[in-house]
C-alpha cells in the first residue's frame, strides 16, 4: 500500500463528534462520528470506529465504517476492515478477509458533490424500453 505522509492523527481512546475537514492525510484510530470533507486522504486505521458521510480523494479503511463513503480517485478497503454503507468511487479495491455490505458505484462522473461542497456533472441516463415498438 502506497501511504501518503500522515499530517494529523486522532489516536486510538479518543473520540470525536461533528464535522471534520482537512488537508493531506488523516488517520483515524479512535471514535469518530459525523461527516468528513477532504480533498486529501483518509486512513481509518484497524481501531477505529467511524459512523460518518465521508466525501475524499482517497479513502482506505482498515477498522470499522457505518456510513455512506465518496471518493474522487479511490477506496481501498484492507482485511480486518468492515464497512456498512454505499460506495461511490472510479476506482475500488476490496481485500480478502475484510467485510463490505452495501452498494456500490464505480463511475467517475457518479459523484454529485465533490469533497469541497461544489456540484459536479451528474451522469447522463438513459431509458431502454422492456418492449420494441409496434
Amino acid at each position: 500500500m502506497n501511504t501518503p505522509d500522515i499530517t494529523t492523527i486522532l489516536g486510538k481512546g479518543s473520540a470525536f463528534d461533528g464535522k471534520l475537514t482537512f488537508e493531506g492525510a488523516v488517520r483515524i484510530d479512535g471514535e469518530f462520528s459525523g461527516e468528513i470533507r477532504t480533498q486529501g486522504t483518509l486512513i481509518v486505521g484497524e481501531t477505529a470506529e467511524i459512523k460518518a458521510q465521508i466525501f475524499a480523494a482517497r479513502i482506505i479503511v482498515e477498522g470499522v465504517v457505518r456510513g455512506d463513503l465518496s471518493a474522487t480517485e479511490s477506496i481501498e478497503i484492507h482485511a480486518p476492515a468492515r464497512v456498512y454503507g454505499n460506495l461511490s468511487s472510479p476506482a475500488l479495491e476490496i481485500q480478502r478477509g475484510s467485510v463490505f455490505e452495501g452498494s456500490c458505484q464505480m463511475d467517475s462522473s457518479s459523484h454529485t458533490t465533490a469533497p469541497n461542497g461544489q456540484r459536479r456533472r451528474e451522469p447522463k441516463a438513459a431509458v431502454t424500453p422492456d418492449v420494441a415498438p409496434a
